[in-house]
């Protein structure tokens, strides 16, 4: 981290004041009244992998919130609550903070659907944060912890023949007091920190399988040998089973394989049509589960035919190539909250706008910050074309900064503990499994400013080779080891880079954070005063003047080596008011198309 930043973090967090989060939640967004009280959020919610059957069981549910040392379900709960809208949001009706003491239960009932009948009843969670027990009808159906990866139970077992069938799910989530991953969550929001989120937070929903089903695909294009390589991941496939794979670019079937009890398949994508940002051409698949001639299982899918690689230029600086050509990734941080749903956004059309209004400001990538996503927001990002930085939301920090002369952004890796270790490595690892899929994602970022940062060399190196598909940024604004294909400085407010003649050889030089202007406007901040940027003004010809100065700044360091940069950020959030958009996403405080100008101005200037 750079000097400056360092000084400039310090001096908001001290004079930051300091909120309940349930207190400040009166901003609200245009949806919040298109939001459902039966059934929001209705959409199906996972559009790499789709079939016809499934049942939402988002809506009202009951919930309690008690003391961590009563391990029983309540035997009455205070109220309703709306899932899949985090405990502590408005827009779940209760706004209430749980915290490390307390336990959150939820409980509903449903019926099976008649149409489900003879087929294994799998009850899937989008995620909820943190460690979650799941019972079905007084019967214990599986734990899981982690708080942004989607799981599943089979519940066949567990259900009754017929009639009225009951969940009860049972939540417990330290926010800042434990080591897990928690991203931006502190139980007293202050500067940079924001509520916390506790419980379900996206969408809950019941699907019918065969005893034999796809579970996961997982699609590496390979654009220079024209070919796709799918791994098919199933459940109970037995001897003499068949895998059926079609590919098709509309209507039109590109390639076709069959393969006997295999779980991999290589399809020749003649001609193929490759993805970018300025074209974003999508392939359909259709991958079946035959027996006998029979189909036993059918989903839905897609794949895009894309590289991301990287390569010296004339002078020898490292570039990184987009189908093997340079093409400067430039784009805001992300952090993906709303005043209303906190992490969950009100409604889909909510979640698809930041991504739209993001290309409408021409950019061409979003560095999602410390925070993953539901996959729709992933197929929003593959369908309208933006490259995408996936970060590891982070946890356990303090991590000291070694600020000696001539040491270059380093800090101390941080002695986890083992427990607070293994919660890292298996989240990253589910994280990475469950959107991997998305051919958006470009960059995996495994740590951000020495944020619990540890052992920076394994895990850079077994995320490369757990993926060795994309490029992994070990540490995005800071703690730089000789390690990862990129070095990322982050520089507020003004833009900078790493220095070429260290790094360039051997790694892409990128600016994962600068610029930070702040504009609060009246009536569109989440509190009255306090509010704060890394740099304010007082109307947007200032900023806009600034901020054009660094797209000027830019090309200049373009020409220098700098493959990429990351502006902070899409939106405000809370206390921050550095948004190019008010938090409500009601006001785009520059004109877009001033924007949009000094932006491609800057991705075209190479």
């Amino acid at each position: 981290m750079p000097r400056k930043t360092l000084i400039v973090l310090i001096s908001f967090v001290i004079h930051s004041t300091f909120i309940t989060g349930a207190s400040a939640q009166t901003l609200k967004t245009r949806w919040a009244s298109k939001v459902s009280s039966t059934t929001p959020l209705p959409e199906y919610p996972r559009p790499q992998l789709e079939r016809t059957q499934w049942l939402n069981l988002n809506g009202s549910w009951q919930y309690a919130i008690l003391p961590k040392s009563q391990e029983s379900a309540p035997a009455s709960y205070a109220g309703n609550i709306l899932v899949p809208y985090a405990v502590e949001s408005a827009l779940s009706g209760v706004q209430k903070t749980v915290g490390k003491d307390s336990i959150l239960w939820y409980k509903r009932s449903f019926t099976v659907p008649a149409n489900f009948k003879n087929k294994n009843i799998l009850l899937h969670f989008g995620a909820v944060d943190w460690q979650t027990d799941v019972y079905i009808n007084g019967k214990h159906a599986g734990t899981h912890q982690g708080g942004y990866d989607p799981f599943s139970f089979d519940i066949s077992s567990l259900l009754k023949k017929s009639g009225v069938q009951e969940i009860v799910v049972k939540v417990w989530d330290p926010s800042d007091e434990g080591p897990q991953p928690r991203g931006k969550q502190i139980i007293k929001p202050h500067g940079i920190w924001y509520t916390p989120v506790t419980g379900i937070w996206q969408t809950v929903w019941l699907e019918p399988v065969a005893p034999t089903y796809i579970a996961s695909l997982k699609p590496v294009p390979d654009i220079d040998k024209q070919s796709l390589q799918l791994a098919v991941n199933t459940e109970h496939l037995q001897p003499g089973d068949q895998v059926k794979i079609t590919a098709l670019d509309g209507a039109q079937q590109v390639a076709e394989q069959t393969l006997d009890n295999a779980s991999a398949a290589t399809l020749n994508i003649a001609k193929a049509k490759l993805w970018s940002p300025s074209s974003p051409s999508l392939y359909k698949l259709k991958v079946s589960i035959l027996r006998k001639g029979k189909i036993i299982d059918e989903v839905k899918s897609y794949f895009a035919m894309r590289k991301i690689s990287m390569a010296p230029d004339q002078q020898g600086t490292q570039r990184m190539l987009l189908n093997n050509n340079f093409v400067f990734q430039f784009g805001p941080l992300d952090q993906g909250w709303w005043p209303d749903g906190l992490y969950t956004a009100p409604t889909d059309e909510a979640l698809r706008f930041d991504i739209e209004k993001t290309k409408e400001l021409g950019f061409n990538m979003i560095r999602k910050h410390v925070k993953v996503e539901p996959a729709r927001w992933y197929y929003y990002a593959d369908s309208l074309g933006i490259l995408v930085w996936q970060d590891m939301p982070s946890g356990d920090l303090g991590n000291r900064w070694d600020n000696r002369p001539g040491i270059y952004g380093r800090a101390t890796d941080k002695d986890r503990t083992p427990e607070s270790e293994k919660i890292y490595r298996s989240e990253w690892k589910a994280i990475m499994d469950a959107v991997n899929f998305f051919p958006s994602i470009v960059v995996w970022v495994p740590f951000n400013e020495a944020w619990g940062q540890f052992k920076t060399d394994e895990i850079t190196k077994w995320t490369m080779e757990y993926d060795p598909s994309r490029l992994v940024n070990s540490a995005s604004g800071g703690n730089f080891h000789p390690v990862g294909h990129i070095i990322d400085l982050h520089n507020y407010p003004d833009p900078a880079m790493p220095e070429a003649k260290i790094f360039g050889a051997k790694q892409v030089l990128v600016l994962g954070e600068y610029g930070g202007l702040g504009l609060p406007l009246d009536g569109h901040t989440w509190q009255q005063k306090d509010n704060w940027g890394y740099q304010s003004f007082k109307n947007a010809d200032e900023l806009f003047k600034v901020y054009n100065g660094f797209c000027d700044r830019l090309k200049d360091l373009i020409q220098h080596g700098l493959s990429a940069a990351v502006y902070t950020q899409t939106t405000d959030v809370e206390m921050e008011v550095n948004g190019l958009m008010t938090y409500d996403r009601e006001i785009i405080k520059v004109p877009a198309e001033k924007i949009s100008a000094a932006n491609k101005g800057v991705i075209n200037s190479k």
